[in-house]
């Protein structure tokens, strides 16, 4: 008589938790983490982020604490975003060699020089209207943004950023930026592209972070998030741009197209786990319907497993405080 009880069994693997942990395929660390930060000028204290809670915009009186702090607790890098009060069409402030990126850049590098900064490239917090580039009568313009792309990444560069991270999404501005950060002698200074960038709902309570201005939407020049295959296009056009780092943004809800990107390049692959993803987690632990560090951890650890090589992620810093 045949045996009717399988042979090949899987759970042997799984008997107890150092089974599990030796045979886990997947990991993460606090190497493979970047945090990103919002940094206002002008004001006295934190400002708390309600629609991302534990989340608060950073006074940049207090910024150099807060750099050293992370770097005690073991964060190795930084995305930084400025709140500024220096708003016009064109988002000039951001390309002043006295501007809020260049002073954040600054900032961080002096408190904790081994610490990786990461400039995010684009206009939206420093622009009267809230879009990402020059405004004209029928949108934005993109060869006109590409020019001033090119000098905030200078600007950056110049105050110790070690890379320049075009979200901006206009066409041709990673090479804009690479022929800029060129010409202008900073050859070593890495591009990190949001290169595969959708026109997500999830993005939401970074409006309020960022202090967003935006009327309207960025569907002209985001990706529509239906598409599979563009997604893949717009990360090797920035590749052959001359890209050093990938991005796809947001993450949870993409990592069909993070796997995809990972199989059509052999560039390092970021992935950003975005404001609307830590809100989801952190309102649903508040209301009791989920575990907030095991779905962190969950969900961070499928990021990885589909092929992302690092993740920006706002819990970046609760992981170093429980010691990942």
């Amino acid at each position: 008589m045949p045996n009717q009880f399988p042979s090949v069994r899987p759970r042997r693997l799984r008997r107890n938790q150092t089974l599990r942990d030796m045979f886990q395929e997947t990991e993460f660390s606090l190497n493979d983490l970047v945090l990103p930060i919002f940094v206002e000028e002008e004001i006295d204290d934190f400002v708390p982020i309600t629609s991302m809670p534990g989340v608060m915009r950073i006074p940049e009186s207090k910024l150099a604490g807060e750099i050293e702090r992370y770097a005690r607790a073991g964060i190795k890098s930084v995305m930084a975003f400025g709140v500024s009060h220096h708003l016009d069409a064109t988002g000039s402030d951001s390309w002043r060699e006295d501007g809020l990126v260049s002073r954040m850049a600054r900032i961080c590098k002096d408190a904790a020089p081994e610490m990786i900064v990461m400039s995010d490239t684009c206009f939206c917090e420093y622009t009267s209207h809230g879009h990402c580039g020059v405004m004209h009568d029928h949108g934005v313009d993109n060869d006109a943004t590409l020019i001033n792309l090119g000098k905030q990444a200078v600007a950056a560069a110049a105050a110790g950023a070690d890379f320049i991270s075009p979200s901006a999404a206009m066409d041709g501005q990673v090479q804009a930026i690479r022929s800029a950060l060129d010409a202008a002698g900073f050859i070593d200074t890495s591009i990190m592209a949001y290169s595969t960038k959708f026109a997500s709902a999830l993005y939401g309570p970074f409006r309020e972070a960022g202090g967003s201005a935006l009327k309207g939407d960025r569907k002209s020049y985001q990706m529509n998030p239906m598409n599979r295959r563009e997604a893949i296009r717009e990360s090797l056009l920035d590749e052959q741009e001359g890209a050093d780092v990938l991005m796809v943004k947001p993450a949870g809800a993409y990592l069909d197209i993070i796997r995809d990107v990972r199989e059509a390049s052999r560039l390092p692959l970021a992935a950003y786990q975005v404001s609307g993803e830590y809100a989801m987690i952190k309102f649903g632990a508040q209301a009791g319907a989920i575990d907030e560090a095991r779905v962190v951890r969950e969900t961070l650890g499928s990021i990885k497993r589909a092929g992302a090589d690092m993740i920006l992620t706002y819990f970046a810093m609760d992981l170093a405080l429980q010691g990942i």
